[in-house]
C-alpha cells in the first residue's frame, strides 16, 4: 500500500468511528460549520469522494443516501476512493484541480484526505466525541497551510472564489500564539476552537 493509500485509509477509519458513534437524535446538532447541521457534515464529505471520482470516470453508489444512512454512505464512499487508489492506472492519472495538474492520487490526499481529518473535528465537537486531532495530521496539514500564498489564501476565503456556495476557509479566527497546533490550525483554517458555532468554511 503506498503512503497516500495508508494515510488515507487511516483517516478514513477515524471518519468512521466518529460517524457510527452519533447516536439518532444528534444528527440535527448544529456544527461548528453555521450552514451544517451534522448529517451534513458527512454530507459534504461524501460529495467531496463523488468530486474526487469525477476526473476517472467513476461515480458514487446513487443508491447510498447520507439522509437515509450516513454510515452506510460514508463507507460506499470511501470504498469507492480506496478502489481508485488501489489502481495505479488511475491513482497516477492526471487531473486538472484549482490548484494546477497533479495526479488524482495526490488530489485525493490534498483535499478529501484532509477534509477527513478537519471535518472528523466539527463532527466530533458537534456530537460531543472526542475531538483530538492525530498529531501528526495536525503537523502535516498546518505546513501546508500555512505555505499557501497570502494571495491565495484570500481566494481560499472569499466566498464562490471556486464556485457557487463554496468557500474553503472561512475568516481566520485568532488564536493565541502559545495555544497548541491544532487550535491555531483550527483557527487559521476559520474555526473558533473554544466555541461551537460560528462562521467558518466548507473546506
Amino acid at each position: 500500500m503506498g503512503e497516500i493509500a495508508e494515510r488515507y485509509r487511516r483517516r478514513a477509519d477515524a471518519f468512521e468511528e466518529k460517524v457510527a458513534a452519533v447516536r439518532a437524535e444528534q444528527w440535527g446538532n448544529q456544527s461548528p460549520c453555521a450552514e451544517w447541521k451534522a448529517r451534513d457534515v458527512v454530507g459534504h464529505i461524501v460529495d467531496m469522494h463523488g468530486v474526487m471520482l469525477r476526473p476517472v470516470g467513476r461515480a458514487l453508489d446513487a443508491e447510498l443516501s447520507v439522509q437515509d444512512d450516513p454510515l452506510a454512505a460514508f463507507r460506499g464512499a470511501r470504498a469507492a476512493v480506496e478502489a481508485v487508489l488501489d489502481d495505479p492506472g488511475l491513482a497516477e492519472a492526471e487531473c486538472d484541480t484549482p490548484a494546477g495538474k497533479m495526479t488524482v492520487a495526490d488530489h485525493i490526499d490534498q483535499v478529501v484526505s484532509d477534509d477527513l481529518v478537519l471535518h472528523g473535528w466539527d463532527l466530533a465537537r458537534a456530537t460531543g466525541q472526542d475531538e483530538t486531532m492525530d498529531a501528526s495530521d495536525v503537523e502535516r496539514i498546518w505546513a501546508s497551510t500555512s505555505a499557501i500564498p497570502a494571495e491565495v489564501v484570500e481566494q481560499y476565503r472569499t466566498p464562490g472564489a471556486f464556485g457557487p456556495g463554496i468557500e474553503v476557509f472561512g475568516p481566520e479566527v485568532p488564536v493565541p500564539a502559545e495555544a497548541p497546533l491544532q487550535d491555531r490550525l483550527l483557527g487559521f483554517i476559520g474555526r473558533d476552537p473554544a466555541q461551537s458555532g460560528g462562521k467558518v468554511g466548507g473546506a
